[in-house]
């Protein structure tokens, strides 16, 4: 027996070259679909979120204060209302995705046009907290200079954060098609308009933080303005039939599958931010907050290629329900999940290599500096984990179980990280060190068990389940109306 093993295995049969070949198609193919929508979906993310870097490196080069109540209003106020922004958007990538794998393609204008009316109204309700910032922060117990010098960045973020409504929900629209090549395009194109504009206003006409926070709010819009020109200039013609009335129909479906959306990625987003509320309690809060702000900046910026390769997911799975289809969906999170952990390890070594300069990227404070250095085994560890739970995310949200999600990150983040986190940080007293163990601590528990849901889901169920969704949301286009009005004709 262990003869014709060894014999096989030295010789193998046409059967199994065939076997083989086939095999490498099916990934190749696959591999295509999936950089297709991922390629552009990453660059787009790292553009845009490598704008916010830049702005924090140009302030930081202000004054270490004003990095410091940067740090906190972008990863405390700023995330906390993306994360429902986001979250809330996540729906739309589950309905335009499902409804192009079954080629309802009228219906992805229409779930565009929910998505906005209802990221609006809840942005616009979250507005108190830019314009209260100062207070917020000093309630929370926050250094009074920092505060202050918060809640007056605060003010800048409010038209750049409606001009994430639409950048996101627009990109969610377009991935789900196919067709956000274009967003990739616009998102270098900001990024290229950002830096030397930023010189510009801070550098050379010395307007100081405000400058910086003009250049953010134009480039970013630059972004929304290019997305309407490709959308309404008739390139998504099968998507995009007008505005219509038809967007406030079936609005409380929406409403309550884009909570559960936003309560998702809010556990996620929140709890860094958490995280560098409690590093603002440490005995140097300037300097914690500082490094932990630069350390999550520098994970944010691989997470947002993790973020594209969750895009990807999204789209192949929902997609591939859409379709009927459940052993292809089950094939396409193979994929995408090996494909990502490569893509991770790639950063885990880089940043063990060269950790302990990252801190020179965004300041000259010695100090900052130091920290940021003995943050970076840590922060290694978390790129590698970055390529990995958000696929099994975007696997979630491709198949409508952002619910499901929503319990285990809320158990696995604040159940077990976060109190971890205050004990290591302010028992043991490893300061920001011990903060970010905790934070591991409950990626690693999600990341376990989310392994486990997708490994448990049966692909099967989930195709009625889409199909389900989509016939009882499902309108009928111009088209179909005219058919069934000639029908009844004749």
């Amino acid at each position: 027996m262990d003869e014709c093993m060894q014999q096989n295995l030295l010789n193998p049969t046409p059967q199994s070259v065939h076997v083989d070949l086939k095999l490498k198609a099916k990934i190749y193919q696959e591999s295509k679909k999936i950089w297709r929508v991922a390629l552009p979906s990453i660059i787009s993310r790292v553009t845009s979120f490598a704008t916010i870097v830049v702005t924090q490196s140009f302030i930081g080069h202000i004054n270490s204060t004003h990095l410091a109540a940067y740090a906190l209003v972008q990863t405390l106020i700023v995330r906390f209302v993306n994360g429902i922004v986001i979250g809330m958007s996540s729906a739309t990538e589950t309905l335009c995705g499902q409804a192009y794998g079954a080629k309802q393609h009228h219906m992805m204008g229409i779930f565009l046009q929910r998505s906005w009316l209802v990221d609006l109204v809840s942005l616009t309700l979250l507005l108190p907290l830019f314009v209260f910032a100062t207070p917020i922060f000093l309630a929370l117990g926050e250094d009074e200079a920092i505060a202050a010098s918060a809640g007056y960045i605060s003010l800048w973020f409010i038209p750049f954060v409606y001009s994430i409504v639409f950048a996101l929900t627009i990109q969610m629209y377009l991935q789900a098609q196919q067709k956000n090549m274009v967003v990739a395009w616009l998102s270098a194109a900001q990024l290229a308009i950002h830096v030397p504009l930023s010189w510009l206003l801070v550098t050379v006409m010395d307007l100081g933080v405000a400058g910086a926070m003009c250049a953010l709010c134009v480039s970013s819009w630059l972004v929304v303005a290019g997305e309407f020109v490709y959308i309404f200039g008739g390139w998504c013609h099968h998507s995009w039939t007008g505005f219509t009335m038809a967007a406030f129909h079936d609005i409380i479906p929406v409403v309550k599958l884009s909570i559960s959306s936003g309560v998702m990625l809010c556990l996620e987003l929140w709890y860094y931010a958490i995280l560098v509320l409690l590093a603002g309690y440490m005995k140097n809060a300037q300097v914690s907050i500082s490094a932990f702000s630069i350390c999550l900046n520098v994970s944010g910026l691989e997470f947002m290629i993790s973020m594209g390769m969750m895009g990807a997911a999204i789209v192949r799975v929902a997609n591939e329900l859409g379709a009927g289809d459940a052993a292809a969906t089950r094939f396409s999170i193979k994929v995408v999940m090996a494909t990502s952990v490569v893509i991770g390890a790639v950063f885990w070594i880089l940043c063990l290599i060269f950790g302990s300069k990252l801190g020179y990227l965004f300041t000259r404070d010695e100090d900052v500096v130091v920290a940021v250095a003995g943050l970076s085994l840590l922060l290694a560890f978390t790129l590698l984990l970055n390529a990995i739970y958000p696929v099994l995310s975007g696997v979630a949200i491709g198949a409508g179980l952002q619910s499901k999600v929503a319990i285990i990150s809320f158990v696995c983040f604040y159940a077990i990280g976060l109190p971890i986190g205050a004990v290591l940080g302010y028992v043991v007293h490893l300061q920001a060190k011990g903060i970010w163990i905790g934070m591991m601590s409950g990626v690693v528990t999600q990341t376990l068990a989310l392994c486990y849901m997708t490994w448990k889901t049966e692909w099967d169920e989930q195709v009625l389940i889409a199909s389900a969704r989509l016939k009882r949301w499902h309108l009928k286009s111009g088209e179909e109306n005219q058919h069934h009005n000639s029908d009844n004709h004749s």
